[in-house]
Order: C-alpha cells, then structure tokens, then sequence
C-alpha cells in the first residue's frame, strides 16, 4: 500500500512533523479573564505507529481506481482525539493536558474547541470553531457531491472527516435515533458541508454523485429496541436511496453486515457462502434486513442498471463508538477503564475478528470508487477467542493506566454469564476478494487500535462525557 505523503494543499504534515517530539507546555489564556488550565500540545504518541508489514503509518488511505484518498493520519486524529473543551474556569482543573490534548499535533491546535468547562458547577459554555480544519482544494469540477446516510453514526462520521479533509461536497443525512451531532459538529457550517436530520423511511431529494448507505442501527441492543423500524429501516431506507440513485444516476454502496452469515458453518466466509440464518429469532429483523437489503441492491442493478456496490463488514472498533451500545469491545473497555468485572458471554470461546475503523474506511473508498459489482467482504483476519480479546484488552488498559501514572486502577476479574439467543459461535471474514481486486488489506493490528480506543475513552470519561 502506498505510504507517501499525501498531496494535500496546506494540510500534508512532513515526516519531521509527524516524529514524536516533546515541546514546551502553552497556557491558555481564558476568554473572560479567570484563570485557565495549561494546555500542553505535543505531537501525537501514535504518529509513528507500524502496520502488520512493520511499515509506518503516516497515511491513511491510498491513490486507487482514480480516486486519491490519502489523508495524513494526524490530520484525522486531530478531529477525534480532539478536546471537548480546552480552557477550564475555576477551582480544579480536568487533567485534559494529560487526556486529550497531547494527542493533538502543534499544526493542528487552531482547529480545536474553544469551549469553556466550569468545574465548580459542571456546566460548559459552547462556541462555535474559530477556523475550519484545512481541506484539499480542488477544481469544482473534480468535487464529488456524495451523501452519506447514516453519517452522524461511528463508521459514518469518520468516512465524513475522510469526504472532507479531500475537498468534496457532503451530505449527511441521520435522524440521530443513534447518530450523534457532536460527532459531525466540526463541520457544520462549512461551504462543503451539510449536515439533514432525516430518517431514510422517507423518500429524499436531492442532486448526488455517490451515496454511501449506512443509515440502520448495527448494535444488537439498538437494533432490538423496535424491530419492526429496523425492518423497514433496511427495506423502505434502501428502497428510497437506490431511488434516488436511478434518479440521479449515482453510484450505491451499501454496508451490509457479516450478521447476513448468521451462524456460519463455513469457516472463515467467503462471500459466496449464502449463510446460516434464523429467520425468526431475536437477531433476525437486522440479519434479514440487511439480506433483503442486498436482494433490493441488486435488483436495481439487473433490471434499472444502476451502479452498485456491496460492503459486508465485519467486526469494526474505533473511537467515536457508542460505549453503552452493548458491543464486545466498548463493554470491555469501558468495564475495565472503570475497574469492573469484564463481563464474557458464554465459556469465552466463540471467536470474532475485529479491525479498526481506519481500515474500514478505506475498503469502503476503494470500493465505491472500484469496478467491483460483487459483495465484498471488508474485515480483519485476525482471530481471537473472546477470552483471549477480554484479557488482551485488561492488558493494553494496564499498560495504558500504568503510562498514565495511575496508581489506583483496580485489574477487573473476568465473569462469565449465559449467552445471549443466536450468537454466532465463529466469525472470520476471507478477504480474499478484496486483496485481489481492490489491493486492501488491514493495516492496523489489533492492538494498536485498542490502545488509542483505551485512550479516546479516557479523555472522555476525564472531561466527564461518558
């Protein structure tokens, strides 16, 4: 995979930038005359963090299919490493300098919050950015106008920062059931950007080059709270945009899930594997959804040709996902940052593959911007026993707490309760479809997306959002 700079006017960060250095702490004055905490802004303790080829990473993305969307992996990590606010007022102070501001590189600290946070009473004073993260310039003419369902959710909202950072126009269309704004804020009100609270059930209008479908709840918690809305999420949402795709002439990619696998009996799944699936238990109104999704996808494509594309994801972590959404790997996190029993369904040794979000969206780019007509399967080899990823995670949170100074983390016991209706016993994706024809592969290992995942949370839980 390409690892040059990217070609980005006033956003490229040279390899020199990118070196973890240490600097001076800057204090920060406060707006309003009382006094502020110190900020302290070094360069990200990742910037120099090695694939599974032992390559460094300072690109995410690649220039592929005619679409260049090479993006400087700090330039990402500024916009949700971010802090929710950088200036304290009053008595005590949140450790932000420790938390979350170390991770923001020195080019980058204009385009942060300048909220205000009052301790003494927890309230905060929101302002809007003062300036707008740089983005590519290019040619109108090379825009793409994309729309992006679902874009204030976790995967959504950084394939929106990938959109934007390259210089497109975007449209994000969430109804919030569990999207959030604030995933998304930094972008409102900028010239590229718009951002629709609208739930795809209903039809929606509008002039588009590409439309990235992800709008439908992808946690089981979510997604059993109304099954039925669920259901005609992924019908009526899919009907609606691949009418407006036929319409407009757009080119469709739609997220489909590896839940379309069900239960497999194949190990690992290739793409023509129909599936293990029970119709009619509690996991079925997403499964289903998402297989019916596909059969509609592809009957726009045989009878209206319109151009399509199909991503089945498997396993996806990464900052920005809901902590509370009942998925493996926030549950663990979360139980063990807070020193909780990490609860494992089962004996623990069902197996899952997991990859991180960077990864997913570039396969999901690459796909878009491929020939590729067939589903493809967008996940991480890497297999591991849920008990082996419960310890794993103790572990990395360990090491994390013990950089941190922290003197008081209590190590979580590993409990074992029943497992839930329908859980698939084995889930690895065969990527070998997307090595072969659109030349990705997970770059990030395991562990590397779990530590700055371990991090994300903790600035969180210090600045009291989570």
């Amino acid at each position: 995979m390409d690892q040059s700079t990217a070609k980005l006017p006033s956003l490229s960060l040279s390899i020199d930038q990118l070196k973890v250095k240490r600097q001076d702490t800057l204090s920060v004055s406060s707006p309003i005359g009382r006094p502020s905490s110190a900020l302290s802004l070094r360069s990200s303790p990742f910037a120099m963090s090695q694939d599974k080829q032992g390559k460094d990473i300072v690109n995410v993305g690649a220039n592929k299919f005619g679409f260049d969307c090479r993006v400087p992996i700090d330039n990402l990590r500024a916009l949700y490493l971010r802090p929710h606010y950088v200036t304290a007022v009053g008595e005590a102070t949140p450790p932000l300098d420790e938390t979350i501001s170390r991770f923001i590189p020195d080019d980058l600290v204009d385009y942060q919050s300048k909220s205000l946070f009052y301790p003494k009473d927890n309230t905060i004073s929101y302002t809007t950015l003062s300036r707008f993260p740089p983005v590519k310039l290019i040619p109108h003419a090379d825009q793409k106008r994309v729309l992006v369902t679902g874009g204030a959710g976790f995967v959504g909202s950084h394939l929106v920062d990938r959109l934007m950072l390259l210089g497109h126009q975007v449209t994000v269309l969430d109804n919030f059931f569990t999207g959030s704004k604030t995933t998304i804020s930094h972008w409102v009100g900028h010239p590229n950007f718009e951002m629709i609270r609208h739930d795809v059930v209903e039809p929606f209008m509008i002039e588009c080059d590409q439309i990235y479908h992800l709008a439908c709840p992808a946690s089981p918690p979510h997604y059993q709270y109304n099954a039925v809305k669920t259901l005609k999420t992924s019908f009526m949402g899919t009907l609606n945009m691949l009418g407006l795709a036929k319409r407009t002439k757009a080119r469709f990619l739609i997220t489909s899930t590896s839940e379309v696998y069900g239960d497999p009996e194949v190990h690992p799944q290739p793409e023509d594997y129909w599936g293990h699936v029970n119709p009619i238990g509690p996991r079925a109104c997403y499964d289903e959804g998402k297989r019916v999704a596909e059969t509609l996808t592809y009957g726009f494509h045989r009878q209206d040709n319109v151009e399509v594309r199909v991503a089945r994801i498997f396993n996806t972590f990464g900052p920005r996902m809901n902590p509370y959404d009942g998925r493996v790997v926030s549950n663990f996190i979360i139980q063990a940052l807070k020193g909780e029993e990490m609860t494992c369904y089962g004996d623990g040794s069902q197996t899952r593959s997991f990859q991180y979000v960077h990864d997913l969206v570039d396969g999901l780019i690459f796909l878009m911007n491929s020939n590729e007509t067939r589903p493809v399967n967008i996940g991480n080899g890497d297999e591991f026993t849920i008990l082996q990823f419960a310890s794993l995670v103790r572990d990395i949170v360990g090491k994390v707490q013990e950089d941190d100074g922290v003197k008081d983390w209590k190590r979580p016991e590993i409990v074992h309760k029943p497992m839930p209706t329908d859980d698939p016993q084995m889930r690895r994706p065969d990527t070998t479809r997307a090595k072969e024809v659109l030349g990705w592969q997970p770059r990030w290992t395991v562990k590397m997306g779990i530590e700055e995942m371990v991090r994300y949370y903790k600035a969180k839980m210090a600045e009291g959002s989570i």
